[in-house]
């Protein structure tokens, strides 16, 4: 059974550079990773808002807990045995700076994206 189901952007290319970084580190398979623009997302996951996915990370736990954004990040760098680097971010006095930093990105991860990468949105990413 999957510990963490990971719902990402998978038109943003740093969204999916980092879920292809996660699945080669993710040995044991411990993760599952569903894109929300895929054409099947909404009917296999009808509970999960798009328009809401879309604006922040949203994860799902094993035991059908949701989480949301940086704790969704690190959730997912623990299943790897890396959540050590992204832990001082969920310290109690960062936690605060950290996740309006982070709804900061998520809004402009495209333009960044292409600052970054040189590509704003791709229509075939694929993390496999």
């Amino acid at each position: 059974m999957k510990q963490l189901t990971i719902f990402y952007d998978g038109g943003c290319p740093l969204c999916v550079k980092e879920m292809r970084h996660l699945k080669k580190l993710d040995k044991p398979g411990n993760i599952q990773f569903e894109n929300i623009n895929a054409d099947d997302f909404r009917d296999r996951y009808p509970a999960i808002s798009v328009e809401d996915a879309n604006a922040y990370l949203h994860g799902q736990l094993a035991n059908g807990d949701m989480i949301y954004g940086l704790d969704v990040t690190h959730a997912a760098w623990s299943q790897v045995g890396k959540g050590w680097l992204i832990a001082p971010l969920r310290w109690p006095l960062v936690k605060w700076v950290a996740d309006k930093v982070y709804l900061g990105f998520a809004k402009h991860r495209n333009r960044i994206s292409k600052l970054l990468t040189g590509q704003e949105r791709c229509s075939q990413c694929r993390i496999d």
